[in-house]
């Protein structure tokens, strides 16, 4: 069983809020979306988050969803295993609601074992779950 923890260095963290906060400037705030690097722990490990790779949100209407465009979502899980780095799971923002999972996240994970990510820039929160394949369990985050 995987650690309950996410660690996240500050620099993954200043990237993922400057990327939330671009996409909920402007007349209509965009979700914005990504891929977390870094290290996968185990039960006495926390996930490591390093770095993160932003993704275009290719969804239809990306004011209230996202979806992370497969092609470079896979480029982005290339490039980090082919430096010897994990992906440790997937991030997006809610720009108008609370850092937590919505119905359509849980109808729509689908990455079993990986962290997924919520920031909310409006709250100036960022929390984490895994994905069990059933429900999301609540992650601690500690920046570093």
């Amino acid at each position: 069983m995987p650690s309950s923890h996410l660690s996240l260095s500050t620099a993954a963290a200043d990237s993922i809020f400057s990327h939330a906060r671009d996409g909920a400037s402007g007349d209509t705030p965009r979700e914005v979306c990504g891929v977390l690097v870094g290290d996968r722990g185990d039960e006495n490990t926390p996930d490591t988050v390093t770095g993160v790779r932003r993704v275009p949100n290719v969804a239809a209407d990306p004011r209230t969803r996202y979806e992370l465009d497969p092609e470079t979502t896979l480029e982005a899980i290339e490039s980090a295993e082919n430096a010897g780095r994990d992906v440790v799971g997937f991030y997006h923002s809610h720009p108008e609601s609370p850092a937590r999972p919505s119905e359509t996240d849980r109808k729509e994970a689908t990455w079993k074992g990986y962290v997924y990510l919520i920031v909310s820039p409006r709250n100036d929160e960022i929390r984490a779950w895994r994905w069990s394949g059933e429900r999301f369990e609540t992650l601690g985050v500690e920046t570093e």
